[in-house]
């Protein structure tokens, strides 16, 4: 989450997030063995397996692990992966944990070698080493761990080491939503903020959520401002179609940088293929953010592809950019 939004917008993120399982729409192969894991474990009276969630930003991996820590009825530690940089930032983490808390670790794939080192013993035995001192007189102190359930998130799952991703009793991928859904979670969201809106423009909304929740809800209040502003009460398909058409977001839920990165692919390199840090240097843009944010969702639209040589634009992309492919008329 952005360090620059609006304290308003955490509120209402907070207040649009699920707060039960009868809440939290899609995802429903994840959902159903979720609940035989936890199920299971509570009839045990112990702690959940460890899990791992990964998947694209805004597909609810933060949302899940409340959700866990609300079935198990016990509290949640909230840290992420940039915050652990040296052992005493998990050592202090870990001995605050009380019996059965969840540890949740969002973008788990930016810990450390020394942190993961940390990790691997208090995830198996629940034991914490420290190395106490330095030199010849260094010395190993071992300190016992209360029972605990650690879930990490990620978007990079190539980037967790083996021995991390090992020591987790589950797995889940988050997948991209059905427009269905994004459409349910729109009128739940409506429903909070006590929203008049129509069929129209929730399915304008939902068109341009890339598929995402997070995309969606932050659509809808973007939306909200719009009927504010201009008083109007009832919000239709042309409010949501002008706030859209304002953010400079098209009918496919493509942004700027979206578009400017098909448009580069073309102009400059001929539609392809370009390798993604030439690609990177060619928009003055970050390869990670090209990785994580923008090639997924042009990937799951079928605009852009992968090959061996490099990143191709597809004749989907020249049509919905009213570009002519090379050697063809528009």
């Amino acid at each position: 989450m952005s360090e620059n939004q609006p304290q308003e917008d955490l509120t209402i993120d907070s207040l649009l997030r699920p707060t039960g399982w009868e809440d939290y729409v899609g995802q429903a192969k994840t959902k159903k063995n979720l609940k035989i894991i936890l199920e299971a474990a509570k009839k045990r009276q112990e702690c959940s397996d460890h899990l791992l969630f990964y998947g694209q930003a805004g597909l609810g991996k933060t949302t899940l692990a409340y959700l866990v820590s609300k079935e198990m009825n016990t509290n949640i530690k909230v840290t992420s992966g940039p915050a652990l940089e040296k052992t005493g930032d998990i050592a202090a983490v870990l001995t605050n944990l009380e019996k059965g808390d969840v540890l949740f670790i969002d973008e788990a794939h930016r810990l450390n070698k020394t942190i993961e080192e940390v990790l691997y013993p208090a995830m198996e035995a629940r034991k914490l080493h420290l190395m106490v001192g330095k030199g010849p007189s260094a010395r190993m102190l071992t300190l016992d761990l209360p029972p605990f359930t650690l879930i990490a998130a990620t978007t990079r799952m190539n980037l967790l080491s083996g021995p991390l991703r090992s020591r987790f009793g589950a797995t889940f991928q988050l997948d991209y939503y059905e427009n269905p859904d994004i459409e349910e979670i729109i009128k739940r969201s409506a429903k909070i903020l006590k929203l008049k809106i129509d069929s129209a423009a929730v399915a304008a909304i939902a068109r341009a959520s890339r598929f995402t929740p997070r995309v969606a809800n932050r659509l809808l209040k973007r939306v909200r401002d719009y009927a504010q502003v201009h008083e109007i009460r009832n919000i239709d398909g042309e409010t949501a179609r002008r706030t859209l058409e304002m953010l400079e977001i098209d009918s496919l839920g493509l942004e700027p940088h979206d578009r400017r990165l098909l448009e580069t692919i073309i102009k400059k390199f001929k539609g392809g293929p370009v390798g993604v840090g030439t690609l990177a240097a060619a928009i003055n843009d970050d390869r990670g953010a090209i990785e994580d944010v923008y090639e997924p969702y042009l990937m799951r639209l079928g605009l852009l592809a992968r090959t061996p040589a490099g990143r191709v634009v597809t004749e989907a992309a020249y049509e919905h950019l009213g570009m002519a492919e090379p050697g063809k008329l528009v």
